[in-house]
């Protein structure tokens, strides 16, 4: 029997939603059931394509409560830059979790993805940074290091910001969009150690297959959230820093295992303490989060499955609110 699918284009989804605080709690919502263990979440379908410098991964997840379920495709091809095209895209699909037909097609060009990976940035910050930060600091410079900072400062509202990238023009430029959209004072550093030195919230945004933060410039009452770490090739962290923190929190432990700084910690075999808590069971209390300003704090995100279907599910809702997207009948 034919029925009707929502379609909605990317500039469907920013005009309808953007990153603020419901969008971070909806994903802190997902964090919250994955601790229950009532998810559904399969491995993350995977696959690197080295001949263009590009990855496409696949995630979903089924979330007791949730309406419908999210697959999300997103590729990201790292040379597109140098034609003049965006790194990542992709799409998601929203199935409806009683029936399984089609209930949307989002064709976000990856905008959810970034969105929802920020939000899962300020989850992280909002349960383990410390309970006031003076200055952030992000070491890279793309679309993420604007982002997560932005998120950050939803629930940190710090005064300063620091920002390093390999590439100093990109550092300045980025510094420059971060001071304008935040209101604050951000500069761009040469150093990535007195950037780390000088905040007490540090995020990792970056593709880098060797380390950009070692263990050395550890200081009481830092947080540090490591995103871009999301293929067993990276490794943005130095794996003693691991060892050294007094609380590391992975996402979800089977990803970090494989995909995140645990994998690096575990090649080098540094990482001895076991299994390390999961950010939704710090979400939800079953797990102490920090537990003083002093402590250094390490959380590894991944992108889980469970981010999309709860970001899907939020956007559709917002994009039917604002009467935005159209409407074909299968």
């Amino acid at each position: 029997m034919p029925h009707d699918v929502s379609v909605f284009t990317a500039s469907d989804l920013r005009n309808a939603g953007q990153l603020d605080l419901a969008a971070i709690d909806v994903v802190e919502r997902a964090f919250a059931a994955l601790a229950s263990g009532k998810v559904v979440m399969p491995p993350i379908l995977s696959m690197a394509i080295p001949e263009a410098n590009g990855e496409v991964d696949v995630k979903t997840a089924y979330i007791p409560g949730f309406d419908g379920f999210a697959i999300k495709v997103s590729p990201g091809f790292f040379d597109n830059p140098k034609l003049g095209l965006p790194s990542l895209n992709g799409l998601m699909i929203l199935f409806s979790a009683t029936t399984g037909l089609v209930k949307a097609l989002l064709l976000d060009n990856g905008y959810l993805t970034d969105v929802r990976t920020a939000a899962a940035g300020a989850v992280a910050g909002r349960h383990l940074a410390p309970s006031h930060v003076e200055t952030a600091g992000v070491i890279g410079t793309g679309v993420q290091a604007r982002l997560q900072l932005e998120a950050a400062h939803l629930v940190r509202p710090f005064r300063r910001a620091l920002v390093w990238g390999r590439d100093p023009a990109r550092a300045e430029a980025c510094a420059s969009d971060l001071a304008a959209r935040l209101g604050i004072p951000v500069d761009a550093v040469g150093d990535p150690e007195r950037l780390v030195a000088q905040s007490q919230l540090v995020v990792t945004t970056t593709p880098a297959e060797h380390p950009v933060l070692k263990a050395a410039w550890l200081h009481p009452g830092l947080h540090i959230t490591a995103m871009g770490s999301d293929q067993a090739g990276k490794n943005e962290i130095e794996p003693e820093a691991l060892a050294a923190c007094d609380l590391y929190v992975c996402d979800r432990v089977s990803q970090c295992e494989k995909l995140g700084e645990l994998r690096a910690a575990l090649a080098a075999g540094v990482w001895t303490r076991g299994t390390p808590p999961e950010l939704g069971e710090v979400v939800s209390g079953t797990h102490a989060g920090r537990t003083s300003d002093d402590q250094v704090t390490i959380c590894d995100l991944t992108g889980t499955g469970a981010q999309d279907t709860a970001i899907a599910t939020y956007a559709v809702t917002k994009a039917h609110e604002a009467g935005a997207g159209s409407v074909i009948r299968t």
